[in-house]
């Protein structure tokens, strides 16, 4: 369970796609930057890694991936529409378009194709947009949990999946004594079990939201595929109907 990057923490948002569409909506210009504001902070970093990944040059990524930001910034994806797909394959789509295209002026520019060498293979970068919206989604679970943690400091569900995460080795009895030593209270190991299954439930109530937010057809069995496909079956397996 792969903990929040650095500066992961982001405001509650409802849902994408309403998120979209306020961003978009006319005649309210302020919630609308708001709105604009939250998709930004939301992903601004999966863009510039997955720019990074296709782009070999740091300083073209960084043009790019600023570029791609402004568009959400000034509504550029008016268009987006959850009856055409997921949301994340349809900013990869705007992504990748904005870097051909840009590589197709720099070739002109240059009149040579030397360019092209300089992207990554499409499967290679569709892994890339894969892995980095999968970090997306795990960046914003563990950020609902840290914040719910903060209102609701009992039980530390945060805290003890973080010192698992760190310590995926450690004994049952050595993670009770490290949130003991965290949190100061005295905890048994059969506790601290306890406590573990009640935490990655917590963490896979998180997780599912997130993921749904961004799918058309919300249906368990289309979640249950974009889980799989983003390899993040392992971290809900327990709400899944044949665990019991």
């Amino acid at each position: 369970m792969t903990p929040p990057s650095d500066g992961s923490r982001l405001d509650a948002i409802p849902t994408l796609w309403s998120v979209v569409r306020g961003a978009h909506a006319a005649g309210a210009p302020a919630s609308a930057v708001a709105a604009r504001q939250a998709l930004v902070l939301r992903y601004a970093k999966a863009i510039r890694r997955y720019v990074g990944g296709v782009v070999r040059c740091e300083s073209d990524a960084d043009e790019l991936a600023q570029e791609v930001v402004v568009k959400l910034m000034t509504g550029d994806f008016g268009g987006a529409d959850p009856d055409r797909g997921r949301f994340r394959d349809l900013l990869k789509a705007a992504v990748r378009n904005l870097t051909h295209n840009h590589w197709a002026k720099q070739t002109r520019r240059r009149g040579t194709d030397a360019a092209v060498g300089r992207l990554a293979a499409p499967d290679e970068a569709a892994d890339a947009w894969d892995a980095e919206w999968r970090r997306t989604v795990l960046d914003h679970a563990w950020a609902t949990l840290q914040s719910h943690e903060r209102a609701n400091p009992t039980p530390p569900t945060f805290t003890l999946l973080r010192l698992r995460a760190d310590c995926p080795d450690a004994t049952g009895d050595e993670l009770a004594a490290a949130l003991a030593a965290k949190t100061g209270r005295p905890v048994r190991a059969d506790a601290c079990r306890q406590l573990l299954r009640r935490a990655r439930l917590r963490f896979a109530d998180a997780l599912v939201p997130e993921l749904r937010a961004g799918l058309a057809d919300q249906s368990p069995a289309r979640v249950t595929e974009e889980l799989a496909a983003l390899g993040l079956l392992e971290y809900v397996k327990e709400m899944l109907p044949e665990s019991g």
